[in-house]
């Protein structure tokens, strides 16, 4: 579905991307794992038309997505989740979510977005009581819910996850966990990237690892969990807590 051959990226003269290739099949899950500042927030952005690729090239179901706007992205069907949520925060619930769907109000799929709203709120019951709440006022894990369901408004066939854990409590980082896993059963694809990697390998059926914007490794997330340098620098001293 996602081919990624060779991408190269520069903040102004500085590479961020070096060399990139990844794909993601259809119905996949796939994890992007690596530190901060590795370039895996810059990879997603790459993809969604907010970053511009100056060598390589980006297919998505064999169409080519250099030079597209991101609102053109989104059309073909890629929504993305950013790092920090980026919610409206003036704004309500409702509103956020119907800004999710604003290039679908223009081709009139009024009844379409009328069941999608209750598709998000049987997902994220929590955001139905929410509806009319400013979105600033929310949770940081409710706010998460209202990105992801924002981001699903738009009824993307894949969708870029970027460090949907970070800052949440364990308890409401297994229930975004547990999202993932009913959207990729739903028949969702997506692309997740994780600083926690134990939680995005748990989800995923594939990986990438990347280091200061190259992908030096790949493979099965099983076999990723065993790798000796995987789990020496990602995985942690604890990692064995991981499979009891």
């Amino acid at each position: 579905m996602l081919r990624i051959k060779s991408i190269h990226t520069y903040y102004k003269k500085i590479r961020a991307l070096s060399n990139v290739s990844l794909s993601v099949r259809e119905n996949e899950v796939v994890a992007l794992i690596g530190a901060n500042g590795a370039g895996k927030s810059t990879l997603l952005n790459a993809i969604s038309g907010l970053i511009p690729v100056s060598r390589g090239d980006i297919f998505f179901k064999n169409k080519k997505l250099n030079g597209l706007k991101p609102e053109e992205i989104v059309n073909l069907g890629i929504s993305q989740v950013p790092e920090g949520r980026q919610i409206f925060q003036p704004m309500t619930v409702k509103e956020n979510l119907e800004l999710g769907a604003y290039v679908r109000f223009k081709k009139r799929e009024k009844k379409e977005i009328a069941e999608d709203f209750d598709r998000i709120y049987q997902l994220f019951p929590i955001l139905r009581e929410r509806e009319d709440q400013v979105s600033g006022t929310l949770s940081g894990g409710e706010q998460q819910m209202l990105a992801i369901g924002r981001a699903l408004m738009a009824r993307p066939r894949l969708l870029l996850l970027d460090e949907p854990s970070m800052g949440l409590a364990p308890k409401v980082v297994t229930t975004i966990l547990k999202t993932i896993e009913n959207l990729r059963r739903n028949g969702l694809t997506i692309l997740l990237v994780e600083q926690n990697a134990r939680a995005a390998l748990k989800v995923a059926d594939r990986g990438y690892v990347i280091e200061t914007g190259r992908i030096m490794l790949e493979g099965d997330s099983e076999d990723l969990l065993v790798d000796n340098d995987v789990r020496r620098s990602y995985l942690g001293k604890d990692y064995e807590k991981f499979y009891e």
